[in-house]
């Protein structure tokens, strides 16, 4: 007899606030049999909105650290569970198409003719956005914006660097907050001037919210020394002067650090 194979669900869980999630991954919560859940994911929306039932399965992916679960043995896993007939929400944070490893996941999928859905959710860069008073595209301020990741794995070449520095458009770093003096360096080096202002954004849509503003010439001295909590987000571009004035969401224990940007 051929067991039928289950389906898997690829879906963003959103920047961190349980509120933040479609109504349709609320649905798809409350029948998977499995969950298979990234380090990011905030564990009350599991709690809220999964079935008792469900069994849940981490995926903790963190970049560099030794602990990490590989890419290819959550591949095995969500396959394994697919193969046995189950419905699989593997539940990744953010969205499910920015700098996520999901083109292996489909590849596997694919390959093993397992059914799939893709449901997206709010990536950091827009909850982030949101919730700092800091529009990435505002209007006289910025002709576009640019998403990238950044790390010490990282390779962009002298020109991509010059065509960064010369840009009108707002520069979004992904995994970049560790290395947020080395990024303020090398965009410097290329002529991007000092005075842009530069914002690393903590936990972004949580009550930990926590906003850390320089210019790119003073991120050296301000940002020596500061280990910032996972997840965090680096804005860098003209748009990130907006967030004195609208910044609306504010925590009693949280709030911004800014330095004296330069006009």
């Amino acid at each position: 007899m051929t067991t039928m194979k289950g389906k898997v669900i690829l879906a963003g869980a959103g920047p961190g606030d349980p509120e933040l999630i479609t109504i349709r991954l609320q649905q798809r919560l409350a029948v998977a049999d499995v969950i298979i859940a990234d380090r990011l994911v905030n564990p009350a929306i599991i709690q809220q909105y999964a079935s008792a039932a469900a069994r849940i399965e981490s995926a903790a992916k963190q970049g560099y650290a030794a602990a990490s679960m590989p890419q290819e043995t959550i591949n095995q896993l969500i396959l394994q569970y697919a193969l046995e007939g189950k419905t699989v929400l593997r539940l990744k944070g953010g969205d499910i198409a920015f700098f996520s490893n999901v083109l292996d996941e489909l590849q596997t999928l694919a390959a093993h003719g397992i059914d799939y859905e893709i449901i997206p959710g709010i990536t950091a860069a827009s909850g982030a956005s949101a919730m700092t008073g800091i529009p990435l595209t505002a209007r006289g301020y910025a002709q576009g914006v640019q998403f990238l990741s950044f790390n010490p794995n990282s390779y962009f070449s002298p020109d991509h660097w010059k065509a960064l520095a010369r840009s009108n458009d707002t520069l979004v770093f992904y995994m970049a907050a560790k290395n947020v003096i080395d990024l303020a360096e090398l965009l410097l080096r290329y002529t991007k001037k000092p005075a842009t202002p530069v914002a690393v954004i903590e936990q972004a849509t949580t009550v930990y919210q926590r906003v850390h503003i320089a210019a790119l010439d003073t991120c050296s001295d301000l940002f020596a020394g500061i280990v910032f909590s996972s997840p965090s987000l680096v804005i860098v571009g003209e748009v990130v002067r907006l967030h004195e004035n609208f910044n609306w969401f504010r925590t009693e224990s949280r709030g911004s650090v800014f330095s004296a940007l330069v006009s």
